[in-house]
């Protein structure tokens, strides 16, 4: 699709992230005459070393884990042992070439998200960008050592989305080798023999999650009282006893003080002296915004104490005409908040009808296994009476679905106004509990009844059925 390009309005992305992204479409669907600039490639850090990589590897942990509960399906894997007897096969990842892969495929979207862009008319400048005041923007394209390694890009409308990087702890640097971030991870040719996580947060579950399931023998270290502290407890708690039943090790309300090296071998010091020692440690401490040393406090744009740009819901900081959008900006990290924050960027900058964000509406998955979808408010908000809602949980194990795949571990939870009976949230616990969430977002989107909700046709048997299920127990009686 090609647009024809008003030239009184110029619009300067700085990153190409999932924010940047949609807000450079968004840019040249208005009409504007769009530059993103992108330091590392297309898709930032969601595609390269984040989002798509780290979902590719839990992929392949999943049908590794599927692979070895096959067997209460009736399947059995058998080959001949030296002796001529039948005998389970041993199974093996070969971690350099799922890596490998994920690699490859990450490449390919940023290929394909850079190929989208310029043929919808968008300039793409290879470069790292900085603000020179409110309106004009300065491009370092290569060592700075000549006057053309600087782009000067003049702008009436500015969408920072340049992102997070990993936290990094002064006593637990990362060697790449044995101490790593969720970005090195990927580099590693072994599945580790001991892998300890530092944090307990969705990162660190995740990954937890999965090298359990490709093999390694893993120790989650927890400074809160249990995994995933800020979700639902119920889910938290399932999760919990999923990791344990698998033989991982969880230290609870343990603060990691130090993390060094020994050899082959990685050594964590806990705060109340313990030390727990394993072949590699991933730090999943939280991230760091993007923000230092790129002209935002000089251009007027205010940050809070971490470095996150305040932004309102229409994306807009405190300066006009800059904009903020994705993890570098005071919202929800997700990416598809970072999409939803460039398109609402643009349109409110361009004078379009927009939408703002509503963090109510937004969905969230955590890719453990069983994964955790929720949307809407929390049990924890109800029972805190800050919500006026009933809460009603089906366990997966009932669904007949459930039953034929052999999935014993998860649940589907509604939450409902109370008197109306109009779906104010939910949580599922599932395996693709990614996909199944969707209805129950619909439904608290719309302001849906959960007999309206429950009037829908699922498919018999399914695991959606679970949803209707759960809302037909919540009928209110006329």
């Amino acid at each position: 699709m090609s647009y024809e390009f008003d030239r009184n309005h110029r619009i300067v992305v700085l990153g190409g992230g999932p924010g940047g992204y949609e807000a450079a479409l968004a840019g040249v669907q208005q009409g504007a005459e769009v530059t993103l600039v992108e330091r590392t490639g297309v898709g930032g850090s969601a595609v390269l070393t984040d989002v798509v990589p780290s979902k590719t590897l839990i992929a392949t942990a999943n049908a590794t884990g599927a692979i070895q509960r096959i067997a209460r399906l009736g399947v059995r894997f058998s080959v001949p042992n030296e002796h001529g007897r039948q005998v389970a096969p041993e199974i093996a990842v070969d971690l350099r070439t799922v890596n490998r892969r994920l690699k490859e495929l990450a490449n390919q979207q940023s290929v394909d998200m850079r190929a989208n862009l310029e043929q919808s008319g968008v300039r793409i400048v290879d470069g790292t960008g900085r603000l020179d005041g409110p309106g004009r923007v300065i491009v370092s394209t290569g060592h700075g050592r000549t006057a053309h390694d600087f782009d000067e890009i003049e702008a009436d409308t500015t969408v920072v989305a340049v992102g997070a990087s990993p936290r990094k702890l002064p006593t637990a640097m990362p060697d790449g080798e044995r101490i790593l971030t969720w970005k090195q991870l990927y580099e590693l040719d072994e599945v580790p023999e001991h892998i300890i996580v530092v944090g307990s947060g969705v990162t660190g579950a995740e990954f937890a999650s999965a090298y359990m399931q490709l093999g390694s023998e893993v120790t989650l270290i927890s400074s809160r009282d249990r995994v995933l502290p800020g979700e639902d407890a119920d889910a938290a708690e399932l999760l919990e006893e999923v990791f344990v039943r698998g033989g991982m090790h969880l230290r609870s309300r343990s603060r990691a003080e130090k993390v060094e090296r020994d050899g082959d071998s990685v050594v964590v010091t806990l705060s109340d002296g313990s030390e727990v020692r394993g072949s590699h440690c991933l730090m999943a401490v939280g991230a760091v915004p993007n923000t230092a040393g790129i002209g935002l406090e000089e251009a007027g744009v205010q940050l809070t104490a971490s470095g996150l740009i305040r932004v309102n819901r229409v994306a807009s900081t405190s300066r006009p005409g800059i904009y903020a959008a994705g993890d570098c900006a005071t919202f929800l990290p997700l990416a598809s908040v970072a999409a939803h924050q460039g398109r609402t960027a643009v349109f409110h900058a361009m004078g379009d009808a927009v939408v703002p964000v509503e963090v109510r509406n937004v969905t969230s998955n955590i890719f453990t296994a069983p994964e955790i979808a929720t949307v809407g408010w929390t049990q924890k908000q109800i029972e805190d009476g800050i919500a006026q809602g009933e809460v009603y949980k089906l366990p997966l194990a009932s669904n007949p679905r459930a039953k034929i795949q052999s999935m014993h571990d998860g649940f589907v939870k509604l939450f409902a106004r109370t008197g109306s009976g109009t779906v104010i949230g939910g949580v599922i616990a599932s395996p693709r509990a990614s996909e199944l969430i969707l209805p129950i977002a619909l439904a608290v989107e719309h302001r849906l009844t959960v007999d309206q909700l429950a009037r829908a046709f699922s498919v018999y048997p399914s695991l959606s059925g679970a949803i209707t299920d759960a809302a037909r127990a919540m009928h209110i009686v006329a």
